[in-house]
């Protein structure tokens, strides 16, 4: 188990959904991958190629798993700016406030009572940012490093936003 799952695991049953979710939909597009790496070289091909079959909007379509992995990373992103700028923020404010800007948009009836049960398991801030320091940070180098995460992602993130946007993709809710 990599460190960074550890230390999910050690928040406790938060994010056990959500990391569940998202090993899923890595694996839906790895999968898909692996059956033809030339064919399936790239996230944009993997979405033209369902385009083509006509499978984009299916349950287990590559298309909504690249969508739900993108969602989940603007809510990380959000979640981690938030914790970096709004320190007089409770950890539970700083989710509440990235999950409606980012999920909750798109989150049919289960999915947003999935989330009201996880937010009141939700750690104080504290305790978040000492897992996610470890014993070698002090909290001017968590920011600096998760500045320094965020400036990398966000063009990323950009480019799949639009191209999701472009093919209409990205009002899909989930049921």
């Amino acid at each position: 188990m990599t460190t960074s799952m550890a230390k999910r695991d050690k928040i406790g049953p938060t994010l056990l959904v959500l990391r569940q979710d998202i090993q899923q939909n890595v694996e839906r597009v790895e999968e898909a991958y692996a059956k033809d790496p030339s064919k399936y070289s790239n996230l944009t091909e993997i979405l033209m190629i369902e385009v083509g079959e006509g499978t984009t909007r299916k349950p287990n379509s590559c298309t909504k798993a690249i969508l739900w992995l993108t969602r989940s990373t603007n809510f990380a992103v959000s979640l981690l700016e938030r914790l970096v700028k709004c320190s007089e923020l409770s950890l539970r404010e700083v989710v509440e406030e990235a999950y409606r800007s980012t999920l909750e948009p798109w989150h049919g009836w289960i999915s947003s009572a999935a989330y009201r049960v996880a937010l009141k398991l939700i750690p104080e801030r504290e305790i978040f940012v000492d897992l996610l320091m470890g014993k070698s940070l002090c909290f001017e180098e968590l920011t600096g490093d998760i500045k320094s995460l965020l400036s990398m992602l966000q063009p990323f993130l950009d480019e799949i936003n639009a191209i999701l946007k472009k093919h209409r993709f990205d009002k899909l809710k989930s049921t």
